[in-house]
């Protein structure tokens, strides 16, 4: 309980204090006139005055609150090192019988990152933030952190804490501990397809016994593309080659250096999205035709595809007399085509072309050492293909994958998916192809072949070879043996996935990815990583999964659709995963590429000593020495702005807040008593002037 003296002034304060001062001016006359009764005269104007003035007792009965003492306990990845977790029960064990003896003070236990990973690094101040939330900052004691040291959100000075009382940490792991870890200096996030990127990075060691050159392997994938020794503390800068569109992964990882307590991050990994340049076709119609444009638009429609087109209009045979000077034709550059700059495209279309004695045939031979080389031609056969003069009768017969029967098939038939092309990803899929037969406009004419090698995943009348492809070495081919797709194209009866069929067969024929009829794929979409497999055989293998830790896991894969097998996992760990069937592997990363929880690891007492120091605080090492006995300091409790911390003890703030329960008020004029004072003040004055 507390007694104050309020004032509630009857007249405006202006008021007040001008009567003040005219009634100090008159009994200053009054005592330096030495008048009769100007001391009581004074008096009397004195109670007049803090009658106007309205003083009154004010009484409060208050009630002490308690203090909140917040401990933060730091479960984050880093503290799973080295027995950390181990020292950590044992200090918060500790803490509960010392902190169970502290007067008024609430204990608010808080643990952060108790999964043992972090996305972004150890947060313990965000924590603390959400743990004290509906805590006012008188009622904070302090705070104690029981962490390894290495936090990633420490404020930027203590007025950020938001509170004013003593922060403590006590420090786990070891003092002498050993750690190397490699540190990216210049990550590109992007590169182009057959060049290559820049990439920096830093091999920084901990402890002792280190120093000397530090042996690196550098990964593309998973296969090692380059070995090289590095000083420590230096920037080193390589080149990393981009081999294929899509995520290019690379790893650079250096040599364990010996009782670290951890090699996780000896490690770095940049994923480096491999993007082409303009992809460069070459299309060549043999003549001008219902179905040429159709090409032509669908390719000049892909803006990263670079076309460059040719129609044979004057063949050799066609000859009027006409002076070549009075043509406007363009003349057919045969020789800087294929020869010269043919190794530049990266798709040759022949369109309805026959051999008519353009191209010489040592040109054939540069197409089919184009095509063995890593090339891809696509053939869009008609009767061409059939009739003397056919492709098939030069030196690329040998990479072409059906073979001529001689005939021509003329009739209305529909396109069917093959068993093989259910499973394809050119062909599985396609708008209305799950009706049988599909429910797409029919064509009229079709070459008659016999399949030599490759996949027929559109099949005509009698099962009968439509469209075929085929690997050759490093290169792809593929046959379309019919002239009649642009019926689809022109929406006749209906059309049919002209603009799906023939983009997807142009890219599986330059190599795109997500078009590869065997593939293994990865995707991870937060802890939940996604296995896919694409393959034609009639079962998938299990994927065995490494972890960034080095344990594995075995996962089944479900038949999704034909061709097509999944199966999805939670993952305990982030890090770059590894998954590999037996027969192909790949790569994919969950969280960040290199998570700041496992960049740096050894404990520290560093990070968090300035903030400490800067409220009164302390920082001090669970264990001082290696295999010392693990000894929680006394806590106790001081006054705000005293010491807070000794050899072998740290202390919280008291309770100093409190709340007002009750309230009484007694006015010192008011009423008879302070008529009375009033009355008597006056009378004795005018008394004493009586005399």
């Amino acid at each position: 309980m507390s007694i104050d003296v309020a004032f509630a002034p009857l007249i405006p304060l202006w008021a007040l204090i001008a009567l003040g001062l005219a009634g100090a001016a008159a009994a200053a006359l009054c005592v330096v006139g030495r008048t009769r009764g100007a001391w009581l005269r004074t008096g009397a104007i004195a109670c007049l005055l803090l009658a106007l003035a309205n003083p009154s007792f004010t009484r409060e009965d208050r009630e002490t609150l308690t203090n909140v003492l917040p401990v933060v306990i730091d479960r984050s990845g880093s503290q799973t090192l080295d027995r950390r977790n181990v020292q950590t029960d044992e200090v918060r064990k500790q803490l509960e019988a010392r902190l169970s003896g502290l007067k008024d003070t609430e204990i608010r236990w808080i643990e952060a990152g108790q999964d043992g990973t972090a996305t972004d690094g150890t947060e313990l101040f965000a924590a603390l933030r959400n743990g004290l939330a509906d805590v006012p900052p008188e009622r904070v004691a302090g705070a104690l952190f029981v962490t390894d040291g290495v936090i990633h959100d420490l404020p930027a000075s203590a007025r950020d804490l938001g509170f004013q009382a003593p922060v403590h940490g006590l420090i786990t792991g070891r003092p002498d501990e050993r750690d190397r870890r490699v540190a990216l200096t210049l990550s590109p996030r992007f590169g182009i397809v057959g060049q290559s990127q820049r990439i920096g990075f830093r091999v920084d060691e901990v402890g002792a016994g280190l120093g000397r050159p530090v042996p690196v392997t550098v990964r593309r994938d998973g296969e090692a593309i380059e070995r090289i020794e590095v000083v420590p503390g230096q920037v080193t800068t390589i080149e990393a080659p981009i081999a294929h569109p899509g995520v290019n992964f690379i790893e650079i990882e250096a040599e364990d250096a010996g009782q670290e307590i951890t090699t996780v991050n000896n490690r770095a990994v940049v994923p480096i999205d491999g993007v082409r340049e303009k992809l460069r076709v070459l299309l060549v119609s043999g003549e001008p035709h219902a179905g040429e444009r159709t090409w032509r638009n669908l390719l000049k429609a892909d803006a990263s595809v670079d076309l460059v087109h040719f129609t044979i209009l004057r063949p050799p045979e066609k000859q009027d007399g006409t002076p070549i000077n009075e043509l406007s034709l363009i003349a057919f550059p045969t020789r800087e085509l294929f020869s010269q700059k043919i190794n530049e495209f990266d798709l040759i279309i022949f369109d309805r072309y026959a051999r008519q004695g353009i191209l010489p045939i040592i040109y054939f031979d540069n197409i089919a050492r184009y095509v063995r080389d890593g090339g891809a031609v696509l053939v869009a056969g008609g009767p061409d293909y059939s009739e003397p003069g056919s492709l098939y009768e030069t030196p690329l017969a040998p990479v072409l994958p059906a073979e001529p029967m001689g005939g021509v098939i003329e009739r209305a038939f529909k396109a069917e998916l093959s068993e093989v092309g259910r499973k394809h990803p050119v062909t599985r899929g396609l708008p209305g192809s799950e009706q049988n037969p599909p429910n797409w406009a029919p064509w009229f004419r079709m070459v008659d072949s016999r399949l030599r090698e490759g996949e027929a995943v559109l099949q005509g009348p009698e099962e009968r070879p439509l469209l075929v492809l085929a690997r050759e070495e490093k290169g792809r081919v593929a046959l379309l043996l019919s002239d009649h797709a642009w019926l689809w194209a022109r929406g006749f009866d209906g059309g049919g996935p002209h603009v799906d069929l023939l983009r997807r067969l142009s890219h599986w024929l330059m190599k795109e990815p997500d078009l590869e009829e065997e593939a293994l794929r990865a995707k991870a979409v937060g802890k939940t990583v996604t296995l896919e497999r694409q393959t034609l055989k009639h079962e998938a293998a299990p994927v065995t999964v490494t972890l960034p830790g080095g344990s594995t896991r075995e996962v089944q894969l479900n038949r999704e659709e034909p061709g097509l097998w999944r199966a999805t996992f939670e993952t305990p760990e982030l890090g770059l995963h590894r998954a590999a069937d037996g027969t192909f592997s790949t790569l994919v990363n969950v969280g960040p590429p290199n998570p700041r929880e496992f960049t740096e690891v050894a404990s520290t007492d560093r990070r968090l000593g300035p903030i400490a120091a800067a409220t009164g605080g302390s920082v001090r090492r669970v264990e001082p020495e290696p295999g010392a006995t693990i000894d929680v300091p006394r806590i106790v409790q001081v006054s705000a702005g005293a010491r807070a911390f000794g050899s072998d003890w740290i202390g919280v703030r008291e309770a100093e807040a409190s709340v007002v329960r009750g309230i009484g008020i007694l006015p010192v004029f008011a009423g008879v008593l302070g008529l009375l004072l009033l009355i008597g003040a006056f009378a004795v004055t005018w008394a004493r002037e009586g005399r």
